[in-house]
């Protein structure tokens, strides 16, 4: 077990040139209150969980003193935001503190709302401690569903003012990845014609992460071009995020390409939001008016935004056939990947070509009935005539899912206003599962690991934020733990389990969250 001082530091982006990033100190918010520690990513840094009551780590997280060992910096890139080329942006509120070399791996900290650098533009340095919980909260959640996902450590609360929408109080998260850079880094660059350094990142990014691209398994150097091989292996990870991201139901609201993590990460939580009624064309972000985030439409902005990084890549690479040729593998990758998912999520063994229509017929179903994106696939396990074995008690489901259901309601069924168009999509869908023979139990357990009983619905995340503006972390805490382990139901938190509430969808998340 370690603590801060004595974690060895690599520091690696640090060392790159000047042009890449400026130096400077934290701002640290006052009067900070260390309002809730991650245990998961205490453990990951392999830090002694006593550590973490020390004055020493308040100090650290909350922007009051450096990372021992560390290099304290602002990460300068540039993007299209909402598709329209924004020019120079940056780590506005953000400072790196350093990269920690841990027996998990390597992991970048970063301080997020530690006050102003000198690409805030017109902005203030900080984040609000509603915005900073529910990131706090969604990159737990996401990591929880197995999608890549930057970490957050700690969450302090400050008693400073910040001006959004109102009057709210500062708020610093500690984030966690194994890099933060963005396509919005090599845009930057493109942008200024300074082939140099496109070719340094490039390099950097490859030689730390996607060391593959220049050598193949028995370690010799590959012939392809190793830039190009990098952008397939983006458009590869993009891809499959982005399928992961649409079987679960989130919405990132801002895919900037300064929000597009080089890693294929989720990266930069705002205006997020995981669906309660399914909408194909939620809106997430009312900032958003023309929708161009919304849930249908992310697949095609990612796919738009790794055009932005090819472009990037063309001014060093130069031949465009090959970067247009590893553009053309995202859609392949992402239906393969969305099928595979559909495919577990409906507890189906293997994939026939009638399957397209069942899954996209659902899709319609659910969509003209707002049925609950996540309560639809959870409860389709246990809907009237799927076969299910002995084993299977009304205890059993109803603790599987989630108290939502008791004798004399019907599962899945009973998510849509018209009742008999859920049966009878439900009848083909029992037709085809005759075509397959899995054990009734190995099948329902098989949904259930991979259909979330728990999300981070937007009225939960509103409840633990009032509960954290009292000083009340508490809240904060049970989500954490339920969201951990979301496919697991636990007796006794059955109100996190069930539909929203009526008021739940008059909340609205905009950039300012």
């Amino acid at each position: 077990m370690s603590d801060f001082f004595s974690i060895p530091k690599v520091n690696s982006f640090g060392k790159l040139p000047a042009d890449f990033y400026t130096r400077l100190n934290a701002t640290p918010v006052s009067e900070p209150l260390l309002l809730h520690v991650n245990r998961d990513a205490v453990a990951l840094l392999d830090l002694d969980p006593a550590y973490i009551q020390a004055p020493h780590f308040l100090r650290v997280l909350s922007g009051q003193e450096p990372l021992p060992g560390g290099d304290t910096l602002a990460a300068v890139y540039s993007g299209h935001q909402f598709g329209v080329w924004a020019g120079q942006l940056g780590d506005g509120r953000a400072h790196l503190l350093g990269e920690l070399d841990c027996p998990s791996g390597r992991w970048e900290l970063q301080l997020k709302g530690a006050g102003k650098t000198p690409y805030s533009r017109m902005g203030d340095g900080r984040a609000v401690l509603r915005s900073s919980v529910r990131e706090y909260l969604a990159s737990q959640a996401m990591h929880g569903l197995g999608i890549p996902t930057t970490r957050a450590l700690a969450l302090v609360a400050g008693k400073d003012p910040v001006i959004r929408e109102t009057v709210e109080t500062s708020a610093i998260v500690t984030r966690m990845s194994p890099t933060f850079v963005r396509f919005g880094s090599f845009e930057h660059w493109a942008a200024h014609r300074r082939v140099d350094l496109i070719k340094l990142l490039a390099d950097y990014v490859i030689d730390r992460f996607y060391p593959e691209c220049r050598l193949d398994d028995s370690g010799g150097w590959v012939s392809e071009d190793p830039y190009v091989r990098f952008l397939q292996s983006v458009v590869s990870r993009t891809a499959e995020l982005m399928a992961s991201w649409q079987v679960v139901g989130f919405c990132h609201g801002v895919m900037n390409t300064d929000n597009m993590s080089i890693l294929g990460l989720t990266l930069d939580y705002g205006p997020f939001g995981f669906m309660d009624g399914f909408d194909a064309g939620h809106i997430c972000n009312h900032t958003d008016s023309q929708g161009r985030y919304a849930w249908h439409a992310q697949p095609s902005v990612a796919h738009w935004n790794l055009y932005q990084l090819a472009n990037s890549l063309y001014v060093m690479v130069e031949d465009a056939s090959a970067l247009r040729a590893a553009l053309d593998q995202f859609e392949p990758v992402f239906l393969q990947s969305m099928q595979q998912k559909m495919m577990s999520k409906l507890g189906l063994q293997t994939w026939m070509e009638t399957d397209a229509s069942l899954v996209d017929d659902l899709w319609k179903l659910m969509h003209q009935h707002r049925a609950d994106f996540t309560l639809t696939f959870r409860q389709l396990a246990y809907a009237p005539g799927v076969p299910l074995s002995s084993a299977m008690t009304d205890e059993r489901i109803q603790l599987d899912l989630g108290g939502s259901w008791r004798p004399g309601l019907e599962p899945f069924v009973d998510l849509f206003p018209d009742r008999q168009a859920a049966r009878e999509w439900l009848q083909r869908y029992l037709a085809r599962l005759s075509q397959e023979s899995p054990d009734p139990d190995v099948r329902v357990k098989a949904m259930m690991s991979v259909n979330p009983l728990y999300i981070l619905r937007n009225h939960l995340a509103q409840q633990a934020i009032e509960s954290a503006q009292a000083g009340d972390p508490s809240e904060i805490d049970t989500l954490m733990k339920l969201l951990s382990n979301p496919f697991s139901p636990q007796a006794g938190y059955e109100a996190y389990a069930a539909l929203p509430p009526v008021w739940a969808s008059t909340i609205e998340v905009s950039c300012s969250s």
